[in-house]
């Protein structure tokens, strides 16, 4: 029997949340963030201390609950499956955009809820894909109506951190072209006519972060932790800004100083300031914090 994860309390909260969300989001909320930019990104933070067994593995339906926790508050809405067909629907061609770094990729659980919610939606599963080096030969992202975004936060060597932003990256025949100054335009790929308009959601993974390393594939599990979070938006500079808060923090935490991550994550600022991508500023930000509070960073 699966444990009760919230309260009746709890559910209330998350439905007059999502009430007071629903006036604010048109019936297609993805497009509230570039439509809206002058206004608020809702960010939604949520975590659950039950999420990683004593093996550090995943429980499936703890992760399914937090989504489905997380989805109608950040659409507006009460019911998860309601609230899943304001991002996707029967008419659309679905890419999945992952991240297969072996140390820390996208976790298959979650790109498993991801494609079954997107089914449930009424897309066929014919019309999903789920990939990451290889979008640019797949034939269902080169033919996708709607994106979902969904990758790990890590440190990384030339961009200062490995975030949703630079997760498009490989929608670009040469990647390497966009590794100058610290990646610092990362954001111009999302007006590229692959991906502009496309992306209905954003999920930055906040389960066991990468705060520290040096090298261009470092890996040192030591700088990992068991955050045990999930950070969701329609606005994708709005959660990278908002997973990069807090692993600062963490590294401020295990250095007992301020310790800033370099290089410098810059590009999700730029994204902000100069790319008008979305919301970097804490004071343009909705962030909502649902579940387990210890540790929270922010």
């Amino acid at each position: 029997m699966v444990k009760k994860l919230f309260s009746r309390r709890e559910a209330l909260k998350n439905m007059l949340l999502g009430a007071a969300g629903s006036f604010l989001l048109s019936a297609i909320p993805w497009k509230s963030f570039t439509a809206m930019k002058k206004d608020k990104s809702r960010v939604i933070l949520i975590r659950d201390e039950n999420l990683l067994d004593n093996s550090g593995r995943i429980d499936p339906e703890v992760l399914k609950n937090m989504m489905d926790r997380a989805i109608p508050v950040l659409v507006g809405d009460t019911d998860p499956a309601t609230a899943w067909k304001k991002i996707v629907n029967s008419e659309d061609t679905l890419g999945i955009k992952s991240n297969e770094w072996s140390y820390l990729p996208t976790p298959a659980e979650l790109e498993q809820y991801i494609k079954e919610r997107a089914i449930e939606a009424g897309i066929r599963d014919n019309r999903i894909s789920i990939d990451d080096r290889g979008v640019l030969q797949d034939s269902i992202f080169q033919s996708a109506t709607a994106l979902i975004n969904v990758r790990p936060m890590r440190t990384h060597d030339w961009s200062g951190v490995g975030s949703l932003i630079k997760n498009y990256i490989m929608f670009i025949d040469k990647p390497q072209s966009y590794h100058g100054d610290n990646c610092a335009d990362l954001a111009k790929i999302w007006k590229k006519k692959l991906v502009r308009d496309k992306t209905r959601l954003n999920i930055l993974v906040m389960i066991t972060p990468l705060f520290h390393g040096v090298g261009p594939h470092h890996f040192n599990k030591k700088y990992t932790w068991k955050y045990n979070g999930l950070i969701v938006s329609f606005d994708p500079v709005a959660a990278d800004a908002t997973g990069l808060r807090i692993l600062q923090a963490k590294r401020n935490e295990y250095f007992g100083e301020e310790k800033p991550i370099s290089p410098s994550p810059k590009h999700i600022e730029l994204a902000d300031t100069r790319h008008n991508l979305g919301n970097a500023s804490s004071q343009d930000i909705e962030l909502i914090k649902l579940g387990w509070e210890e540790g929270l960073l922010i």
